[in-house]
This record gives structure tokens, C-alpha cells and sequence, in this order.
């Protein structure tokens, strides 16, 4: 599997962050499809308490056509997101970007209304 350009990048802060990388890729199976989201990791609240539990997608949009590249981001998130309703449903989804990406792309109407 192609690692995303920023995946590491990710990696690294979430761990920084004080996440475990506790799958890398974390590997999903429903409704008879196998998926692979690009990052799982967890994080011990307290020792009496339940950990909390996320799934990271990482995308570039490193190419010049973003509203592709979203098309793409947001089908696999919806599936990633249906899988962990049922898989793993105390898990967090979360779409990884870079920051510019976020404040340009992200914030605007269409993209906004479709997330």
C-alpha cells in the first residue's frame, strides 16, 4: 500500500501528541469488504477509565484538482466511518490534511455543506 506524503508527519505529531500508534495501516472488515485506514491510535485517559480510541486518514491534496481529490477523501471517509459504526464504534474517524489545505479547501461553502 502507497503511503500518503504526509503520512509520518502525522504519525510523528499524534505520537508528540501523546497517541499510541497502535495499527499502521489499521485494518477493518465489514459487510464483506476488507478497508484499510491509514492510521489507528489510542491514548490512556487514566488508569480507572477507558482509553480513547481514533482512526487517522491522511490526504495530501497535493494535486492541483482539490474538488478530485476530495471526492475521493470524502467516499473513503463515509465508508471508513459506516465500517467503525459497526466494527468499532467507540473509535473516532478523523480526515488528516495539511493546514492550508483545511483553511483554503476546506472552508469553503461546498466543502462545508458536503462534510
Amino acid at each position: 500500500m502507497a503511503r500518503d506524503l504526509f503520512h509520518n508527519i502525522v504519525k510523528v505529531a499524534l505520537v508528540k501528541d501523546g497517541w499510541t500508534i497502535t495499527d499502521d495501516p489499521l485494518y477493518i472488515s465489514s459487510g464483506g469488504v476488507d478497508m484499510q485506514i491509514d492510521l489507528g491510535a489510542e491514548r490512556v485517559i487514566a488508569a480507572e477509565k477507558p482509553g480513547q480510541k481514533i482512526a487517522v486518514e491522511v490526504k495530501s491534496f497535493a494535486k492541483a484538482a482539490k474538488i478530485s481529490e476530495f471526492h475521493g477523501a470524502l467516499g473513503q471517509f463515509i465508508n471508513y466511518r459506516i465500517a467503525l459504526c459497526t466494527e468499532e464504534p467507540e473509535r473516532i474517524l478523523y480526515l488528516a490534511v495539511p493546514s492550508v489545505t483545511y483553511n483554503d479547501f476546506f472552508s469553503l461553502p461546498l466543502t462545508q455543506t458536503a462534510m
